[in-house]
């Protein structure tokens, strides 16, 4: 009883496996019309298709948003957490078109400045969409690092969201 109450407190919740955050009076959720929460992500997505970024849906983004950010990572890489896409300065639209560059791009663990899909050297990955609505535009370059990028958006996050897809090669 006291874990959800806590949860409540820090505005935190889940439905469906999807994972809300609510600071700021914001609610925000992460889908994707490709592949649900929790479920894999199409191979066209990945190294192993035509590797391009899946189509993103937010809903309920705070009104008093002024830009979006991105970050795509795999925490069960082996090397650490794989950084797949970092995108910063997303206008505060609804969606995410698949195959499109939504705002300024920064460095990833492949060590470009793009989206690079799952890739796994083994065994099934979880791919981490997370989504953050902030009260600012960040003042980065292109190329920033995801450090970068928290750093800067540190106090200024009105709400999160994550959407969590699976892959394993074939």
């Amino acid at each position: 009883m006291k874990k959800i109450i806590l949860v409540a407190l820090m505005g935190i919740f889940a439905i469906g496996g999807v994972i809300f955050a609510q600071q700021g009076g914001g609610t925000m959720q992460l889908t994707s019309p490709a592949f649900e929460n929790n479920t894999s992500i199409p191979r066209k997505y990945t190294c192993q298709g035509q590797d391009v970024n899946p189509p993103l849906t937010a809903s309920a983004i705070p009104p008093a948003t002024k830009s979006l950010t991105l970050i795509i990572d795999d925490p069960d890489a082996p090397v650490g957490t794989w950084i797949h896409w970092v995108v910063f300065n997303i206008a505060p639209d609804a969606s995410i078109a698949e195959n499109s560059i939504p705002g300024t791009q920064g460095y990833n663990s492949f060590k470009r400045n793009d989206y690079g899909g799952p890739c796994p050297p083994s065994g099934t990955h979880r791919y981490f969409h997370k989504l953050y609505a902030l009260d600012t535009v960040l003042n980065l370059a292109e190329g920033s690092s995801k450090k970068q990028i928290e750093e800067a958006m540190q106090g200024h996050i009105l709400a999160e969201a994550t959407l969590v897809g699976l892959y394993k090669k074939e």
